[in-house]
């Protein structure tokens, strides 16, 4: 997830919660953690882009994952609607107007209802059971 406050700092973070929340109008959902240090740039922008990772750029997941000065260091990006930094070379690239956050416990859910979508080809990013694996199709289904 990756967004820029109204001074032009970049903000980003790895999420390992992210769904469609409704199809009209096309609403997303994800969760962060109250207490991470991006959440008033997340909560104050008006636009927030999800970057769904493809295979290779799990040190991007990495990355994102750990608290840095500059997140974006070394990170291929391009600025989308709203000005968020969208990231080269991921599968998909999702950019949302920043609409509700809902108060969940420990985490806010965000949700942002998509005014831009873009795929490309290439393998995801998977992370299951603590560690990065691959995806393959399933033995069992249609190789479609």
């Amino acid at each position: 997830m990756t967004t820029r406050d109204e001074d032009g700092r970049r903000a980003g973070v790895t999420a390992n919660s992210f769904t469609s929340l409704s199809l009209n109008p096309p609403l997303v959902l994800w969760c962060l953690d109250r207490d991470a240090l991006s959440m008033p740039v997340f909560r104050a922008a008006s636009h927030f882009a999800v970057n769904v990772l493809s295979a290779g750029q799990h040190y991007l997941s990495r990355q994102f994952a750990t608290r840095a000065d500059d997140k974006f260091a070394d990170a291929d990006c391009e600025s989308g609607p709203g000005d968020v930094p969208l990231l080269r070379g991921a599968l998909a690239r999702f950019v949302c107007r920043n609409t509700r956050h809902v108060e969940a416990g420990d985490h806010v859910f965000v949700i942002g209802e998509v005014e831009r979508f873009e795929s490309f080809p290439g393998e995801p990013l998977v992370f299951h059971s603590g560690a990065y694996r691959v995806a393959t199709r399933h033995p069992e289904l249609d190789a479609r």
